[in-house]
């Protein structure tokens, strides 16, 4: 396996970590669609965002959104769970995890994100979430 697809995998494996945590903490029913993850008890769809403190070049990490999907998630009146984590083996140490409705996020700028989901894509820091 190159280097980019284990990094990814490892991703993967951390962020469907990410989402079993963030499920119990809120009461949240893991249903994936490409635009969410899961849904609130009353049916209100939930797209999990999760990211690592710091990238193994130091650099702090970021939430990735994606245009198409937040506007779904947006006329559906949903919400987002942002979850910081750290690796621990081959699980994660949530170190932060806040929900938030997708109505109450900071400015989002759109850029273009490569042939990736064909969506532009926003990143929003760390401390845009949980420090603004």
């Amino acid at each position: 396996m190159t280097a980019s697809k284990n990094r990814s995998h490892r991703a993967n494996h951390y962020g469907t970590l990410c989402e079993r945590k963030a499920a119990d903490r809120y009461g949240l029913e893991l249903d994936r669609a490409s635009w969410r993850d899961a849904r609130r008890p009353g049916g209100d769809p939930v797209e999990i965002k999760s990211t690592m403190a710091n990238h193994a070049d130091g650099q702090p990490g970021n939430f990735k959104l994606y245009e198409d999907y937040h506007e779904q998630l947006r006329e559906a009146n949903g919400w987002y769970v942002f979850v910081v984590y750290r690796p621990r083996g081959r699980g994660v140490t949530v170190l932060k995890m806040e929900m938030r409705h997708s109505s109450r996020l900071p400015l989002l700028i759109w850029h273009g994100g490569g042939a990736h989901r064909n969506s532009r894509q926003a990143k929003l820091d760390i401390d845009l979430i949980f420090d603004g």
